[in-house]
């Protein structure tokens, strides 16, 4: 009886979820569409499917360019994207769904279900949920690929296979019927987008048929919007539980329970990335405004530009449009930047700032196809630093990133020493590793720097660093510092 009642809810949830609105397309929506547009043909995504809700309405829907190049078959209502990593979010649902049914704790320790895995018994579900679990237990967000090891937990907890789960207790109920697994690939296959690359223009990706908790799912944009519809109104989990899924594992760390939890301009954000080599989605929400934003495209530079592992969504270009109109409604702010600089009040916002360091990581990233971006970088940086010249009180891992990386680009083409930036690469990496001097991502920036610097023995010190450190799986950084001492030893 009590799952016959629990369908019928979500058939009535579903039902009016799905309700397009029926108001004419407004100014804001052009304004939005315009940028989708011009974002598109920036990173060159052959396709995109957007879709913004408020409440039960859909209020934008717009689907651009190509499934299928070859074909010329274009993205529509029906097109389906591997999500990647938003299938995190579904598995976190389906983890504290077991534990409300008492199945599971998520304080139980990791090894009770995967004894293979060698981690100590301090390691728990929940730090291996909120991707704690490296370094200093519990203190630290490193995004980890031990997050698969959480497939086994649910299977175990739930007697029956991780797919097998999700159908029955998310897919099903929800009708989810154009949501599905990587694995069920003869049902996916005809409407699936094409994969796609960026590489001297659009050339064909691949398709990453993997399933576990950490990615996995197929799905379109309707479906999604379901999901998470489902999330906001409790039909998948109780009011506690979604608000532990939502509240960050630590005040000060960027993810709660299988979801990124930040602040912009005083409002909660929730969301999640995915990014394959050959395609990226985006599901954000903005709880306070009854809001959502879902994105789909068939090549990874809708996420892999943004560096969204590091926990900051407001590096995104697609995702400051969408808070630029949709919720902090600055009509008059151009997404990309003018060459002048304006030194305004109202360029002085901590808006403004985080557009500028999202344009020039965009552009430091594009950089490596055309050179007139690794100009375009430097202009946005030298503007941020004249307008914002406190770096070091908004200084992180993104803009370290950004300006090493272009430190990278010039060593890579050949363009000659680029040392413009130095000052704040070394004053902005040394306050990131006092407040944690475990950070792999700061390390690795910093020892690949010194080595374009030619200083092997600070290089030396931060790969072994990474290489030494306890309780870490290991990872790309990890893998770059090996080689590199093999090849200085």
């Amino acid at each position: 009886m009590k799952n016959s009642v629990f369908l019928l809810i979500n058939v009535l949830l579903i039902t009016s979820c799905t309700r397009k609105e029926a108001v004419p397309k407004t100014n804001l929506n052009e304004r939005f569409g315009s940028e989708l547009q011009e974002l598109k043909d920036y990173f060159q995504i052959p396709g995109l499917a957007v879709l913004v809700q408020k409440g039960d309405s859909i209020v934008y829907e717009d689907h651009l360019g190509y499934a299928n190049l070859e074909h010329q078959k274009k993205v529509d209502s029906t097109t389906l994207f591997p999500i990647a990593s938003v299938t995190k979010v579904f598995s976190a649902v389906a983890l504290l769904q077991l534990q409300e049914q008492g199945k599971l704790s998520l304080e139980d320790p990791i090894n009770s279900y995967v004894p293979q895995s060698n981690l100590g018994d301090s390691i728990q579900i929940k730090h291996i949920l909120s991707h704690t679990s490296q370094g200093p237990v519990g203190d630290h967000f490193y995004y980890s690929y031990r997050f698969g090891m959480l497939t086994p937990v649910i299977e175990k907890a739930a007697d029956t296979s991780f797919p097998a789960f999700l159908k029955q207790a998310i897919f099903a109920p929800l009708q989810l019927k154009q949501t599905y697994l990587l694995t069920d690939s003869s049902a996916v296959t005809a409407t699936m987008a094409r994969p796609y690359d960026l590489d001297e223009g659009a050339v064909p990706g691949k398709v990453e048929y993997g399933v576990s908790a950490a990615a996995g799912i197929v799905s379109n944009l309707k479906d999604l919007a379901k999901f998470s519809r489902a999330l906001d109104t409790n039909a998948l989990l109780t009011k506690a539980s979604k608000d532990r899924m939502y509240i960050p594992f630590q005040s000060d760390l960027p993810y709660g329970y299988g979801i990124f939890t930040q602040q912009l301009e005083g409002k909660a954000i929730r969301w999640a990335y995915g990014q394959y080599d050959s395609y990226s989605s985006l599901l954000l929400k903005v709880p306070e405004d009854d809001l959502t934003l879902v994105l789909l495209a068939n090549n990874n530079l809708m996420s892999d530009p943004a560096r969204l592992i590091n926990g900051d969504v407001t590096t995104s270009l697609f995702a400051m449009s969408f808070f630029k109109n949709y919720v902090l409604h600055l009509e008059g702010v151009p997404l990309f930047e003018p060459d002048a600089v304006d030194s305004s009040e109202e360029n002085r916002s901590e808006f403004h700032r985080k557009k500028l360091l999202a344009e020039a990581l965009a552009a430091s990233y594009m950089a490596r196809f055309d050179n007139a971006e690794l100009e375009k970088s430097k202009q946005l940086l030298r503007k941020t630093f004249t307008l914002f010249p406190d770096y070091l009180n908004y200084g992180d891992l993104n803009l370290l990133h950004t300006l090493t990386f272009l430190k990278d680009v010039h060593f890579y083409m050949d363009l000659g020493a680029f040392n413009d930036f130095d000052a704040q690469i070394e004053a902005i990496a040394n306050t990131l590793l006092t407040q944690d001097p475990n950070n792999p991502y700061a390390h690795v920036y910093l020892g690949t720097y010194f080595d374009r610097k030619g200083d092997s023995q600070k290089a030396r010190f931060h790969f072994e660093a990474l290489v030494n450190q306890q309780n870490f799986s290991p990872f790309w950084y990890t893998v770059e510092a090996k080689q590199w001492l093999a090849a200085h030893e």
